[in-house]
């Protein structure tokens, strides 16, 4: 009998303990690298020890290969964290690319990281992360790149996975990494006439990762969004979006408010520094500390161990916001 009062004292006390956090860091996603004053403190007190951080994209423009927005510094920053190379690569650029195409441009994006690397004196750990929506018609090419890329800069190549490509891996196919970093959000397009939340409908994750916890690639970890926008509907129906919109930013007397997150233009001007006529709308979307909690706690029960980066290190979006999840 006193064994089971033992037994039932350990499950009461380990149930009654405090959840344990998963480790958490970001994604750096701007053109300039600098840091003020709440992104810094912010970083600092993130709990895994890397930034992961977009060094420039990469698209095919005339039938060429072209970097785009290549990363510059300034002189001002500096982190503790080890920087994580990411490039985001167009799904078009693996369209109809040649086999020595697939070389080349291997080659060219391990050259440019080491270019930028050293040239800001950058300390990195041995992994270059790649962010590419690939589709059934690009999947073998990008596969060829992925192993190119790890042969040419001899570092680990990792890869960002979406919603649709778990669900649909029979046909996009399973990327040649060891490790996948989970993208969930984007669960629909912002452009679309749509009463869901584009960025984050958990549902509809839910839906889309029934069976992640059967995914082949079992090292996961979690990419989760803490950005905002504003989507603006014209008098046709067509939309707009302003980066970093909040509800707080719809409190304008030259505005109608038509529900907690939307509103009517009541007046011709300038907003947000778009010039916006009467009678159009604005929708803002953003993520609550439930849908995260929500999505994490579904995660938990597939995937045994996962580390979370939040999109993105913005004052505009960490500003007051729970990471401890």
């Amino acid at each position: 009998m006193k064994f089971l009062q033992y037994v039932f004292l350990f499950i009461f006390l380990v149930s009654c303990s405090p959840k344990e956090g998963h480790s958490y860091t970001f994604y750096y996603w701007k053109t300039k690298l600098n840091l003020n004053f709440e992104e810094k403190k912010t970083l600092d007190q993130a709990t895994f020890p890397y930034l992961y951080t977009r060094f420039f994209d990469v698209d095919k423009v005339g039938g060429k290969f072209q970097p785009v927005g290549v990363i510059t510094k300034d002189k001002s920053f500096e982190t503790q964290k080890q920087i994580v190379p990411t490039v985001f690569i167009t799904n078009r650029t693996f369209l109809y690319i040649k086999k020595e195409e697939i070389a080349f441009l291997a080659k060219n994006i391990s050259d440019l990281i080491q270019k930028k690397t050293s040239e800001f004196d950058l300390k990195t750990n041995n992994e270059i992360q790649i962010d590419c929506d690939w589709t059934a018609r690009t999947r073998d090419d990008y596969f060829k790149f992925l192993k190119e890329l790890k042969r040419i800069s001899g570092r680990e190549i990792t890869c960002t996975l979406r919603l649709h490509q778990v669900k649909d891996k029979n046909q996009t196919g399973i990327p040649p990494v060891e490790k996948i970093y989970l993208m969930c959000y984007s669960t629909s397009s912002p452009l679309e006439n749509s009463g869901k939340n584009s960025i984050l409908d958990v549902n509809t994750l839910k839906s889309y990762l029934s069976k992640i916890d059967e995914y082949p690639i079992r090292q996961i970890e979690v990419a989760l969004p803490i950005y905002s926008w504003g989507i603006i509907t014209n008098y046709l129906g067509k939309h707009k979006l302003i980066n970093a919109l909040s509800k707080n930013d719809l409190q304008n007397s030259s505005f109608k408010r038509i529900s907690e997150t939307e509103i009517e233009v009541l007046k011709d001007g300038f907003y947000f520094g778009n010039y916006l006529n009467k009678g159009f709308r604005i929708k803002v979307e953003e993520i609550s500390d439930q849908q995260l909690e929500e999505v994490v706690d579904f995660l938990e029960k597939k995937i045994p161990h996962f580390n979370i980066i939040y999109y993105q290190l913005d004052s505009k979006f960490v500003t007051g916001q729970n990471f401890n999840l």
